[in-house]
């Protein structure tokens, strides 16, 4: 497979429920184009497979079928112009299910706003409803009514803006509190769950720059909204970047509770290998990511600060872990 394909499903793959490697050239995932089945939350019928020199998306629930840059470009359109430039670079010409688009090189110095021109979730019935049953503070997110629409207004993102939707946004905003980019998450089942749309487009991909204290220690979680539930974190918003290079002096690692989940395993371990800090879930956690465990009534603050392992204690207890 190619090294920039093999790269680039690597990247998207924490935005892919169950996802997994089945061989070198065959990946399996539940499909975020339809949201796979409802009834059963273990099948997973999306893949991603090589045919001759092209790696392609096929679902088996719904049919989609797509190459992975058209999947890409649909999924995360800030992550396929990556893709597409680092094609582009490599002289790759396309195929007869792959045309590379030349890249538009733009030198406009971007304008940041510090305010979205939304409503807040708060003020929106639907939305108010979805993140207090969830216990998140609805106050930190907006609501657009038409997503795509929307999204354009902010920077031109979708060619077209057909089966528009409405969703929670999330703002990202960089440590002078600029507006960097925004996730779109999604209140249905059978959409994409996140669509990340970055303004700035080599900003990181991280919620919370704007709210920590980097004299502290800094949690990095999984996603934006277990991230508002605990103290001084960040969220990597399905980026793959190298903290270190924040200066940040004590930064812990906390992973979603998925012993079984591969991707994950494999990221814990690296993790460890690499001498960082990370949270171990105890065995009397049964709940897999921390807006479960909040809602299961776990003090989460106390159940981190606890569990908190590197060098060889970390190994020990994640390989105790990893055999539940």
């Amino acid at each position: 497979m190619d090294i920039i394909d093999s790269k680039y499903i690597g990247l998207v793959s924490s935005r892919l429920q169950r996802f997994k490697r089945v061989k070198p050239n065959l990946f399996n995932f539940r499909c975020p184009i339809c949201g796979d089945s409802q009834k059963h939350k273990n099948k997973a019928r999306g893949y991603f497979y090589q045919v001759k020199t092209n790696t392609n998306f096929k679902c088996h629930n719904c049919g989609a079928s797509s190459s992975l840059n058209n999947f890409l470009k649909q999924i995360d359109s800030t992550l396929h112009k990556q893709y597409i430039m680092e094609k582009f670079k490599e002289g790759f010409a396309g195929g007869r299910n792959f045309v590379v688009e030349e890249p538009k090189f733009e030198f406009k110095q971007p304008v940041f706003n510090k305010k979205l021109d939304l409503p807040k979730a708060i003020e929106v019935p639907i939305a108010k409803e979805y993140l207090e049953k969830r216990k998140l503070d609805p106050s930190k997110f907006y609501f657009s009514q038409k997503f795509k629409e929307w999204t354009n207004t902010q920077k031109q993102t979708f060619d077209t803006i057909g089966r528009d939707e409405s969703r929670i946004i999330i703002p990202l905003y960089d440590t002078e509190k600029n507006l960097i980019g925004f996730q779109g998450r999604s209140l249905g089942p059978n959409s994409v769950k996140y669509i990340t749309v970055m303004i700035k487009d080599d900003a990181p991909k991280i919620y919370g720059l704007d709210k920590i204290d980097s004299q502290k220690p800094i949690f990095i979680i999984e996603g934006p909204f277990d991230a508002t539930l605990v103290q001084n974190a960040v969220a990597m918003c399905g980026s793959d970047l190298d903290i270190r290079s924040f200066g940040w002096s004590d930064y812990i690692y906390v992973y979603d509770n998925e012993p079984r989940n591969r991707e994950i395993v494999n990221r814990i371990s690296k993790t460890i290998d690499r001498g960082d800090k990370v949270v171990i879930w105890p065995t009397t956690v049964e709940e897999k990511d921390i807006n479960d465990m909040v809602l299961g009534g776990q003090n989460i603050m106390n159940v981190l600060e606890s569990n908190i392992y590197s060098g060889l204690k970390a190994k020990i207890k994640f390989n105790n872990w990893k055999r539940i």
